[in-house]
């Protein structure tokens, strides 16, 4: 079972956006790894090689952007051929708005896990009552999101793929992150709470909302997590190699 995580931004500025001393796309290629996401792709504009350089040295691959003309739709299956080809096993992927940066490496293993209870629905956290991103996508179902619409914003997509008969399942994950974006700031996030029972077999350890993403990388020490301990944000393979993004901008934020 092989879950990628799709990391899409907009713009070159969505992409590059400082959160707490880091370029979004950088914390989220992290929180990705730490939640055992692979392959991570990142698609974003990036013209003069900045998008690249805020990714040396991370688990990453780049994907230049799909035509505009494509919508949101062209760019997120850009992407997942872009993970296909870095893993060929890869069989769903976790669709990942560049604006959610403060989902926990919680969410992400959460997701995965599910994937495994359920391997043909569409996965959704939800917080609140609200449904969040990322959102979990079996590759199975590719044809259909190919034939969606490219006007079509990425929630529109996603009721548009459970509209066309794919099931879907929201998990109550308890992780604010996945419903407040950027917009909002980490100390005004609603308390984390983990859900009421684990989504698989396994129990998990759930972190503190407060506590920086590093500490919760480690989620083999859970009492590390909760004393501030932990080690830093784990590293893999250098940067794929990439063709130079294209000028224009994905419909994806």
């Amino acid at each position: 079972m092989t879950v990628a995580a799709l990391i899409l931004a907009a713009s070159t500025d969505s992409a590059l956006a400082d959160v707490e001393g880091q370029p979004r796309v950088r914390r989220l290629a992290d929180i990705a790894w730490a939640g055992g996401a692979v392959p991570i792709v990142v698609g974003a504009p990036d013209p003069d090689g900045a998008v690249a350089r805020a990714l040396a040295g991370a688990p990453v691959t780049y994907a230049s952007p799909a035509p505009a003309q494509s919508g949101p739709v062209g760019q997120i299956v850009n992407v997942i051929e872009a993970a296909v080809a870095e893993v060929r096993e890869t069989d769903a992927a976790l669709v990942w708005p560049a604006r959610l940066v403060w989902v926990d490496p919680e969410t992400v293993t959460s997701l995965i896990e599910a994937h495994g209870v359920h391997p043909d629905a569409v996965l959704r956290p939800t917080f609140g009552g609200e449904a969040g991103w990322p959102v979990l996508v079996p590759l199975a179902h590719l044809a259909t999101l190919r034939g969606l619409g490219s006007g079509r914003m990425p929630e529109e997509l996603i009721d548009d793929l459970v509209g066309a008969g794919v099931p879907e399942v929201r998990l109550d994950l308890g992780d604010p992150g996945s419903t407040y974006d950027a917009e909002t700031a980490r100390a005004d996030l609603p308390p984390y709470d983990g859900p009421r029972a684990p989504v698989s077999a396994r129990t998990h350890e759930w972190g503190d909302a407060a506590a920086d993403v590093v500490d919760r990388a480690d989620a083999d020490d859970a009492d590390d997590r909760a004393n501030g301990g932990g080690e830093g944000p784990l590293e893999g393979p250098a940067l794929a190699p990439f063709a130079q993004a294209e000028d224009s901008e994905a419909d994806v934020d």
